[in-house]
């Protein structure tokens, strides 16, 4: 009953993502693009797909659960809105960072590309190397927050994306993955009940892709700006 009442439930979000993405795409058309500057439907749903196999709240889960199985509690709404002001305070707060040390956004796409890499490497060839050795044990903040939402693999994206996309298309994608964020980690044993662990370890597999092949393209594209440059 459940597994298709999710179901339901993930075909409405993504029913309602949409929708809200047709409307304001209508809306930009008749106001001449000057209310949503740079909007666009395609850089929109592309930074969505990047950012949820980055973030890989479903991967994630068997860690949630046996987290709340050793008695550490996870607090969804806390969770979600603490990633998202981290994420968007770097967003912003990183440009500056990376002028202050003369580097440009290319180049740290570049090296982005390298973290997305290796990245999927762990999610296609179930190896750690990203390791979390923290000193900070509470469960919501290390290491649901930090480093499984907002960890280094989302910060580096998230400037990478810079690169190619506008930043009110990556700004609106992030949101979407957090009202996902949210509705995942609330029901977290009900997902993975629904999903079971086939079905998300063939999740992670499929992302694992996806994150090679975008690590690919940002390395290529940027490369290729950093290689003109140079040029000049």
């Amino acid at each position: 009953k459940f597994g298709f009442l999710f179901f339901l439930s993930f075909l409405k979000f993504v029913a309602i993502l949409y929708c809200f993405c047709i409307k304001i795409t209508y809306i930009c058309n008749q106001k001449g693009g000057n209310m949503f500057i740079g909007f666009d439907l395609q850089e929109l749903v592309s930074a969505f797909i990047v950012l949820f196999a980055v973030i890989d709240i479903i991967g994630s889960i068997p860690i949630i659960i046996n987290l709340k199985q050793r008695g550490k509690g996870v607090n969804a709404m806390k969770a979600t809105v603490i990633s998202f002001l981290l994420l968007l305070g770097f967003f912003y707060a990183g440009d500056m960072m990376l002028k202050l040390f003369h580097v440009d956004i290319a180049s740290f796409a570049v090296a982005g590309a390298f973290v997305i890499f290796l990245m999927s490497l762990e999610m296609l060839l179930d190896v750690e190397i990203f390791k979390n050795q923290g000193p900070i044990k509470e469960a919501t903040l290390v290491p649901l927050v930090f480093p499984l939402l907002a960890g280094a693999g989302a910060f580096t994206t998230l400037l990478s994306l810079r690169a190619e996309y506008a930043s009110f298309n990556i700004i609106l994608a992030l949101i979407l993955n957090m009202v996902w964020v949210y509705f995942v980690v609330k029901m977290t044993d009900r997902v993975e009940r629904f999903l079971g662990k086939g079905g998300i370890y063939i999740i992670r597999k499929f992302f694992g892709i996806i994150l090679l092949a975008i690590s690919v393209r940002l390395f290529t594209a940027n490369i290729t700006l950093l290689m003109e440059a140079l040029n000049k």
